[in-house]
């Protein structure tokens, strides 16, 4: 897969998601996340907490918010980019370097995030679809990413 590979295609149960990858932000978790996406680790995963107004959270293979991949977590890379509506962002426990493989998506402006929690992408199109993911925490017949893939 070649370095210039930084746009992540979502095709979820509600449309496709085109997110660029902003390895300049975060280039561990952008490696993580094109490392995953290679072995197909998120094809079928369930968006598994989905809160109105704040964000879509996947990235969870057992579709509970309680697993990441097979890997180590990922030091913290916290940066400057702002949590606005778009903006793709990992998750993680309380401790800042326990980011794994699950990650968020913002509805809407969520400035209370920034500097504590890594940003390592923004949505470039498809936004209405991340709109129409269905709510709740948990979800209830959760809407999913039927297939992730790089271009």
């Amino acid at each position: 897969m070649s370095e210039d590979t930084n746009t992540l295609t979502l095709e979820t149960t509600k449309g496709p998601v085109a997110i660029k990858l902003r390895p300049d932000l975060a280039p561990n978790h952008v490696a993580r996340i094109k490392q995953l996406v290679s072995e197909g680790f998120y094809d079928g995963i369930v968006f598994h907490r989905v809160i109105e107004g704040f964000m879509a959270q996947t990235g969870c293979p057992h579709g509970t918010g309680t697993g990441g991949s097979k890997y180590p977590n990922l030091a913290q890379e916290f940066n400057a980019a702002p949590h606005v509506r778009g903006t793709c962002s990992m998750a993680r426990a309380s401790h800042p370097d326990t980011a794994n493989s699950q990650f968020f998506i913002c509805f809407t402006d969520a400035r209370f995030l920034d500097k504590q929690y890594t940003v390592w992408g923004e949505v470039i199109s498809g936004m209405e679809n991340v709109d129409k993911i269905k709510r709740g925490e948990p979800v209830k017949d959760p809407d999913k990413i039927v297939k992730a893939t790089l271009s």
